[in-house]
Protein backbone atom coordinates (compact mmCIF):
# COMPACT_ATOMS: atom_id res chain seq x y z
CA UNK A 1 0.00 0.00 0.00
CA UNK A 2 1.64 3.95 -0.86
CA UNK A 3 0.20 7.03 -0.47
CA UNK A 4 -2.03 8.19 -2.97
CA UNK A 5 -3.66 4.48 -3.62
CA UNK A 6 -7.41 4.30 -4.23
CA UNK A 7 -9.40 2.50 -1.83
CA UNK A 8 -11.77 -0.19 -3.69
CA UNK A 9 -14.98 2.15 -4.80
CA UNK A 10 -18.12 1.24 -3.76
CA UNK A 11 -21.44 1.70 -5.49
CA UNK A 12 -24.58 2.87 -3.36
CA UNK A 13 -28.24 3.47 -4.62
CA UNK A 14 -30.87 5.34 -2.41
CA UNK A 15 -34.39 5.04 -3.30
CA UNK A 16 -37.61 6.40 -1.54
CA UNK A 17 -37.98 3.30 -0.27
CA UNK A 18 -33.96 3.35 0.90
CA UNK A 19 -35.10 6.41 3.33
CA UNK A 20 -38.18 4.71 4.53
CA UNK A 21 -36.09 1.89 6.08
CA UNK A 22 -33.43 3.93 7.10
CA UNK A 23 -35.76 6.03 8.90
CA UNK A 24 -37.11 3.13 11.14
CA UNK A 25 -33.63 1.66 11.53
CA UNK A 26 -31.95 5.34 12.28
CA UNK A 27 -35.32 6.84 14.30
CA UNK A 28 -34.89 9.91 11.76
CA UNK A 29 -37.92 10.43 10.79
CA UNK A 30 -37.53 13.48 9.91
CA UNK A 31 -40.37 14.35 6.87
CA UNK A 32 -37.73 15.64 5.00
CA UNK A 33 -36.08 12.60 4.29
CA UNK A 34 -39.48 10.94 2.66
CA UNK A 35 -42.65 13.00 2.44
CA UNK A 36 -42.70 14.84 -1.23
CA UNK A 37 -46.03 17.33 0.22
CA UNK A 38 -44.46 18.15 3.31
CA UNK A 39 -40.53 18.78 1.32
CA UNK A 40 -42.37 20.53 -1.39
CA UNK A 41 -44.50 23.11 1.39
CA UNK A 42 -40.98 24.16 2.87
CA UNK A 43 -40.34 26.26 0.02
CA UNK A 44 -36.54 25.86 0.38
CA UNK A 45 -35.55 25.27 -3.40
CA UNK A 46 -33.11 22.56 -2.28
CA UNK A 47 -36.11 20.54 -0.69
CA UNK A 48 -38.60 20.54 -2.83
CA UNK A 49 -38.57 16.56 -3.08
CA UNK A 50 -37.32 13.73 -0.01
CA UNK A 51 -33.54 14.30 0.65
CA UNK A 52 -30.80 11.64 1.26
CA UNK A 53 -30.10 11.76 5.40
CA UNK A 54 -26.67 12.53 5.95
CA UNK A 55 -26.44 10.03 8.51
CA UNK A 56 -26.86 7.36 5.63
CA UNK A 57 -24.31 8.92 3.54
CA UNK A 58 -22.15 8.51 6.49
CA UNK A 59 -23.19 4.63 6.74
CA UNK A 60 -22.22 4.65 3.18
CA UNK A 61 -18.21 6.11 4.27
CA UNK A 62 -18.28 3.07 7.18
CA UNK A 63 -18.78 0.66 4.72
CA UNK A 64 -16.27 1.76 2.50
CA UNK A 65 -13.63 1.63 4.73
CA UNK A 66 -14.48 -1.09 6.79
CA UNK A 67 -15.17 -3.29 3.50
CA UNK A 68 -11.70 -2.15 2.55
CA UNK A 69 -9.81 -2.69 5.56
CA UNK A 70 -11.47 -6.31 6.04
CA UNK A 71 -11.71 -8.75 9.48
CA UNK A 72 -7.81 -7.60 10.11
CA UNK A 73 -8.34 -4.28 10.13
CA UNK A 74 -9.30 -1.53 12.69
CA UNK A 75 -11.06 1.69 12.37
CA UNK A 76 -9.80 4.42 14.81
CA UNK A 77 -11.12 7.77 13.77
CA UNK A 78 -13.49 8.69 11.14
CA UNK A 79 -14.99 11.91 10.52
CA UNK A 80 -17.35 13.48 7.27
CA UNK A 81 -18.98 16.69 6.30
CA UNK A 82 -22.37 16.81 4.67
CA UNK A 83 -21.87 19.22 1.45
CA UNK A 84 -24.50 18.72 -1.01
CA UNK A 85 -28.52 17.55 -0.81
CA UNK A 86 -28.66 14.32 -2.99
CA UNK A 87 -32.33 13.52 -3.69
CA UNK A 88 -33.27 9.52 -4.15
CA UNK A 89 -34.28 7.56 -6.80
CA UNK A 90 -38.19 6.97 -7.26
CA UNK A 91 -39.84 3.57 -7.37
CA UNK A 92 -40.89 1.40 -10.33
CA UNK A 93 -42.29 -1.36 -8.65
CA UNK A 94 -42.11 -2.39 -5.18
CA UNK A 95 -38.97 -3.86 -5.58
CA UNK A 96 -37.68 -2.13 -8.21
CA UNK A 97 -36.33 1.21 -8.60
CA UNK A 98 -36.44 4.34 -11.54
CA UNK A 99 -33.25 4.52 -13.56
CA UNK A 100 -31.58 7.00 -11.78
CA UNK A 101 -28.18 8.21 -10.18
CA UNK A 102 -25.52 6.20 -8.80
CA UNK A 103 -23.60 7.06 -6.09
CA UNK A 104 -19.72 6.11 -5.61
CA UNK A 105 -18.20 6.29 -2.26
CA UNK A 106 -14.38 6.30 -3.32
CA UNK A 107 -11.02 7.20 -1.26
CA UNK A 108 -7.42 7.17 -1.26
CA UNK A 109 -4.59 6.56 1.03
CA UNK A 110 -3.17 10.39 2.28
CA UNK A 111 -0.48 8.79 5.11
CA UNK A 112 1.15 5.83 6.43
CA UNK A 113 3.26 5.83 9.72
CA UNK A 114 3.46 3.19 12.91
CA UNK A 115 2.74 5.08 16.13
CA UNK A 116 2.54 2.62 19.47
CA UNK A 117 3.77 -0.30 17.03
CA UNK A 118 0.84 0.10 15.38
CA UNK A 119 0.56 0.20 11.15
CA UNK A 120 -1.97 3.33 10.63
CA UNK A 121 -3.13 4.63 7.53
CA UNK A 122 -4.70 7.77 6.98
CA UNK A 123 -7.50 8.04 4.27
CA UNK A 124 -9.62 11.12 2.61
CA UNK A 125 -13.14 9.41 1.65
CA UNK A 126 -16.05 10.92 -0.18
CA UNK A 127 -19.99 10.33 -2.08
CA UNK A 128 -19.79 11.16 -5.27
CA UNK A 129 -23.28 12.10 -7.10
CA UNK A 130 -24.11 10.61 -10.54
CA UNK A 131 -22.49 14.00 -11.63
CA UNK A 132 -19.03 13.30 -10.05
CA UNK A 133 -19.35 16.18 -7.51
CA UNK A 134 -18.42 15.20 -3.84
CA UNK A 135 -21.61 15.48 -1.96
CA UNK A 136 -19.84 14.45 1.51
CA UNK A 137 -16.27 13.86 2.27
CA UNK A 138 -14.20 12.28 5.31
CA UNK A 139 -11.42 11.28 6.66
CA UNK A 140 -10.14 7.96 8.61
CA UNK A 141 -7.34 6.41 10.50
CA UNK A 142 -7.40 2.81 10.13
CA UNK A 143 -4.60 0.51 11.76
CA UNK A 144 -3.77 -2.70 9.86
CA UNK A 145 -2.08 -5.76 10.23
CA UNK A 146 1.65 -5.46 8.97
CA UNK A 147 2.99 -6.72 5.69
CA UNK A 148 5.09 -9.41 7.15
CA UNK A 149 2.42 -10.84 9.76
Amino acid sequence: MNIGDEITPLAKIATTQTLIKWAGASGDFNPLHYDPAFTASTGNPETLRPIVHGALKRQWLLHLVTNWIGDDGDLTRFSCRYRAVDYPRAMKTTGEPVEGETWWCKGKVTKKYVLDEQHCVDCEIWVENGKGEITTSGKATVVLPAANG
